[in-house]
Order: C-alpha cells, then structure tokens, then sequence
C-alpha cells in the first residue's frame, strides 16, 4: 500500500481543451509535481494549411514552462525510455487517444483516466455527444485505473451530472469540464494516501459511443421529432448535424420540437420571414439557427432575409 508525504510524481497526458482545468490544478497543488505533458504533435492547417497548430493542453503547459513530450509514435523506444526516465509515480490520461501497454503499465502507481461519462455505459471517443443523441438524463464523470480494453478499467470514482432537456453538446461540455478536477483530485489523494478502492466495471451495463465522423451527422426526418431534435443538440456546435436544402449542405445548431405534426418527414414549411419548420415522423421541428455551405452561421430570421427557399423538402 502506497503512503508517502512526498509530492506525488505525474505525467499528464492531454491534448483537448477539457484537460486544462485538471492539469492546472495539479500544478498549482504542492501535494503534486507534473514531470512532464504529453500531447499531439503539431499539424498543420489553417487557410492553405500554412499555419502550425498547437493542441490547447500543449499552449497551456507553454505558459507554465512545462517540460512538453510530442511523440508521433507511443510506441516509439526513444520516447519510452524517455517516460520511464521521468520516474513518475501514476501517469493521468485526460482527453488523449489510447495508450500502448509499453506506457500504461509503466508507472508502479498506474495510468488513471478521466473519462466523460458513467462507465460502463459510453465506453469510446464521443461520451458526451451519445448521452445527449440517446436522450439521456443523466451523465457524469469517472475515474479508472487504464488496461487493455478501451475504457473498460476498474473503477475509482465517479461524479453524476443531470442533462437538461436543452442541453446542447457545448453546454454540457462546459458543465463537466470544471468537475474533472475534483474528481481526478479525489481519485489522487486516495491513491496518495493508500485508501483507493477500485471497482470492476459490469459490462452487462456497457454501451458504446465512437468517434462520430462527417457521414455520421447527417439528420434523418424519418426519425421521431424527439431523435432527431436529441440528435441536433447533441452534435452542437461540433460537430454539427446537418442536411441538404437544394443541394447545399445545411448545418442546423438549434431547433426546438413544434406543437403540430402537419409535415411529411423531410419536408419545408417556411413564411420567408422568420419561420423554417422540417417534418419528422410524429412532430414538426422548428429550425433557430443554421450555417449554410459558404456561410457564416445565422439565425433562422437572418437567414431567411438573404435565402429564399424554393424546394418543398430537404435531403
């Protein structure tokens, strides 16, 4: 059982923004002392795709003069015997892609995620984003000792957060994000102190939610109102469900559930003015916000001032 009055010795791994908050409190608590950050490698894109693109946790440990790893290759010996070399006590994974073995065995305390759901349920790249798209009620956080299958680990702590019934993507993103801290703290101070008591997963619970590409963000009306409006603000704003309206792609941020079911899946009611409503299967849903191909995003009134739609259905 691990009891010391050292500082604890981490490696962060992170590359997506929700890291911060965690890594921020790690340096600022002198119970810990971050060896290093590991993050994506730069890349390019941008206009042209001239300019050189940091990930956020990369700017971050930049302004606190972190010691900064970007290895292109995890696996790589020279990177590995690297890590090993930090002698960190426990490795912490925020928002990161999968660890080989090589790495997540290494620290003698384990490699601890913090993961944006209630595990088992959600287990993949996109947590936030399915519990929305499924309609769930509640999500939350957990904490988990890392092994071989994604997600799967045993259990350390985990924190419940209500979905409120407009919740967008970005809103529980936000909601989350500053309780990543206090759980990974929690999970810590346990290991730190010898009184961390894990918990194996029930993969009768488990569900999946994978990286959602392009393709997969096309709307289908054939849906019930509720799916495809949970689907909506679900991917909001990013990666954003969208649909074709003459042949253009139409990005559609917000949208609520109408009182009436008047229109056929799939087909446009609007007064040119300040009204676009599309059918689903059982409701009609009344579009807010949308960026058109080329455009910049808008609200519906906005946009029907410079649009004039002259299909009947969208698709």
């Amino acid at each position: 059982m691990y009891r010391s009055r050292a500082p604890l010795r981490i490696v962060f791994f992170g590359t997506a923004d929700f890291g911060i908050p965690t890594l921020h409190h790690f340096i600022r608590d002198p119970l810990y002392d971050i060896r290093a950050v590991v993050t994506a490698p730069d890349r390019k894109g941008g206009r042209g795709m001239r300019q050189i693109l940091q990930s956020p946790i990369k700017r971050y440990a930049l302004e606190h003069d972190l010691l900064i790893l970007q290895p292109p290759n995890l696996k790589a010996p020279d990177f590995v015997d690297r890590l090993a070399a930090l002698e960190a006590d426990v490795f912490v994974v925020v928002a990161f892609r999968m660890l080989p073995e090589v790495v997540w065995s290494m620290p003698p305390l384990g490699t601890f995620n913090l993961h944006a759901s209630l595990l088992p349920r959600y287990r993949g790249a996109a947590p936030i984003h399915w519990a929305i798209i499924r309609g769930e009620s509640l999500t939350g956080l957990t904490t988990f000792k890392i092994q071989h299958q994604i997600d799967t680990g045993d259990i350390a702590d985990q924190v419940v957060v209500p979905i409120g019934p407009t919740d967008t993507f970005g809103t529980l993103y936000h909601k989350l994000q500053p309780l990543g801290p206090l759980l990974m703290a929690k999970t810590l101070d346990k290991l730190r102190t010898g009184r961390l008591v894990l918990h194996p997963q029930d993969d009768r619970h488990a569900s999946p939610a994978p990286k959602l590409f392009h393709r997969d963000c096309q709307i289908d009306f054939h849906q019930r109102g509720w799916e495809v409006y949970n689907f909506i603000r679900g991917l909001s704003p990013y990666p954003t469900a969208w649909t074709l309206l003459e042949g253009k792609e139409l990005k559609i941020f917000g949208a609520r559930l109408g009182q009436t079911h008047h229109l056929r899946p799939g087909e446009i009611y609007t007064n040119q003015r300040d009204t676009l409503c599309i059918g689903t299967l059982d409701r009609d849903l009344v579009v807010e916000e949308v960026q058109l191909a080329g455009k910049r995003k808008m609200s519906i009134r906005e946009f029907l001032n410079g649009y004039t739609i002259t299909t009947k259905c969208v698709g």
